[in-house]
């Protein structure tokens, strides 16, 4: 399969030839009434792109397009031009029109061309990497807009993996030592996009044993909800309707709101002692409604994984 470049940034499927410049693209389409809610697909990292693809499938399903432009964001990788090639075969294949965008500067991430792609498009997807680099590139950005506008006036899919997860949160979780342990000082936060303002995102959750470092977040910030995600897995959140998990591992949801701990008192490096936190444990499967029963399937739930739901879905407590 070719390649063309979007100026210098953008990579096209030949199923979605490139507008030469001289012919302006389309006007992006006029916000109307909001015909569905949006959804967030927040990958844990290492999800498959060559075989049953389940999440990146589910991820192309919910744009509700049987040919969804999908604008991928590499902003976040160090190899931009082969993860471009990834994801430009591997949405490709579940019959999606992928518009590849690798960006390098802030400059790039204001480039109108590239704007009035996202506005047109049915889902955004931000690869993974390092999200400080992401977010130094696109945070503040008119990208950043164009991904909230179309989230929230045109129900679109916003999906990250790995780096583009930990991203999707408005406090992100930046970096971390790993340790078993809650340990006071082993995280830094920094601002993230926003699409999840009561939580935080950490990925390869399971995979790289980062329970500890999780726990340490909500220890210093009690009033985030502290999201795991294992790899090849995705927790996906319908706004102000509900959530589900697919894939190969779970998702985990840690939340110290009535939580006791001595964080105050104890020195940098020290473990922290922490009494009634709550821990839910989400499997593949697992879908739950902001209100009880709000899923056909799900289960009776507890009133502390409904608030927990409540927060992920719309930011606020259950009524």
């Amino acid at each position: 399969m070719g390649f063309a470049r979007l100026h210098h940034v953008a990579f096209t499927t030949d199923a979605d030839p490139p507008v030469p410049p001289s012919n302006p693209s389309p006007p992006a389409p006029a916000p109307g009434p909001l015909s569905r809610p949006g959804h967030l697909v927040i990958i844990g990292g290492g999800e498959d792109r060559t075989k049953d693809m389940r999440v990146l499938r589910r991820f192309v399903q919910l744009t509700h397009s049987p040919a969804p432009r999908v604008v991928v964001l590499t902003a976040a990788s160090r190899e931009q031009a082969l993860v471009a090639e990834v994801y430009q075969h591997a949405f490709g294949l579940l019959g999606a029109q992928p518009v590849v965008v690798a960006m390098h500067t802030r400059k790039d991430a204001a480039d109108p061309e590239v704007i009035d792609h996202i506005l047109q498009a049915d889902g955004v997807f931000m690869s993974g990497g390092d999200q400080r680099k992401l977010l130094a590139i696109i945070g503040g950005t008119r990208t950043a807009a164009a991904m909230h506008r179309i989230y929230r006036e045109r129900g679109a899919c916003i999906g990250g993996t790995s780096a583009g997860a930990s991203a999707m949160s408005e406090h992100m979780l930046a970096e971390g030592w790993v340790d078993p342990h809650p340990q006071k000082g082993a995280v830094d936060l920094a601002a993230g996009l926003g699409f999840l303002p009561r939580a935080i995102v950490d990925q390869h959750f399971s995979e790289r044993q980062r329970l500890g470092r999780l726990l340490t977040v909500v220890a210093q910030n009690p009033y985030l909800l502290g999201v795991g995600i294992d790899e090849d897995t995705a927790l996906i959140i319908e706004h102000g309707q509900g959530l589900e998990v697919v894939g190969q591992g779970a998702v985990t949801l840690v939340d110290g709101r009535e939580m006791q701990s001595d964080f105050l008192d104890v020195h940098e490096r020290d473990l922290i002692e922490m009494h009634h936190v709550r821990l839910h444990l989400l499997p593949d499967g697992a879908r739950h409604g902001m209100q009880e029963g709000a899923a056909p399937d799900s289960s009776p739930m507890p009133l502390s994984l409904r608030e927990a739901v409540a927060i992920l879905c719309s930011g606020e407590y259950p009524a």
